[in-house]
């Protein structure tokens, strides 16, 4: 099932339907990275250099060099931040960009079932903003455990699998349910969307192509979705 949903979702992403939903998702991804890496450059500036340039002019003329080792440092450090950004910026931008995903997924694989009703704006807009501030915090735990030998990779991709199924997942099922019950279903099937949620957190751990994870994740939660309440619907029939 859900090797099926990621395969299905892998090959709707380029197909016309969604030419849409990838260019704004992506542009508007692209955006946001873009003005975190400045806004980060000009908090080191404003707040690191001074500091450095005091530090500086003390020290003997041949550690000059510290310099050019602290801007290296301070780059790393920002492409690092950035890195740790963009499972929340993706997580944010689903909660704009997922309806229109959804909407070309149900209308290009399943024509024949009623369509979901999109998920009013002002909600979508809270949940999106509150579940921002949840993988914030769920990455920062993830990243102190960084100095742990074969901790840190697994903490990543535990935090981002169980942070992101669980986003994605909640905003394809509020289409057809309410949010009371969308939640409910996803605790019913907590196993197989934490699963699938590692399908994500793989897709998310790779350069360039995770700034296509909203796309995914978005098409691959409604496919699981509508699986997961085919099966429901199946076994309520033979009882």
């Amino acid at each position: 099932m859900i090797f099926d949903a990621a395969r299905a979702a892998a090959g709707q992403l380029f197909s016309p339907p969604f030419r849409s939903a990838f260019f704004k998702s992506l542009g508007l991804t692209l955006l946001v990275l873009v003005g975190l890496w400045f806004g980060l450059r000009e908090l080191f500036e404003l707040y690191a250099m001074p500091w450095l340039d005091a530090l500086l002019p003390g020290l003997p003329s041949w550690a000059g060099w510290l310099g050019l080792l602290a801007a290296i440092a301070a780059g790393i450090g920002l492409a690092l931040a950035l890195a740790l950004l963009i499972a929340p910026i993706t997580a944010m931008i689903a909660g704009v960009f997922l309806d229109d995903v959804a909407e070309a997924v149900e209308k290009e694989s399943y024509p024949q079932d009623p369509p979901g009703a999109a998920v009013p704006l002002f909600r979508s807009i809270i949940l999106s903003l509150k579940f921002f501030a949840v993988v914030i915090i769920g990455n920062l735990i993830a990243l102190t455990l960084l100095l742990v030998p074969g901790v840190n990779l697994i903490a990543f991709f535990i935090v981002n699998a169980y942070l992101l199924s669980r986003e994605f997942f909640e905003f394809a099922a509020m289409r057809f349910r309410s949010e009371t019950e969308a939640k409910a279903l996803r605790r019913r099937h907590a196993g197989t969307i934490f699963l699938a949620g590692l399908v994500i957190a793989g897709f998310l751990a790779v350069p360039f192509l995770n700034l296509l994870t909203p796309l995914f994740a978005g098409a691959m939660m409604v496919h699981l979705h509508k699986m997961i309440s085919a099966r429901e619907t199946a076994v309520a029939s033979r009882r």
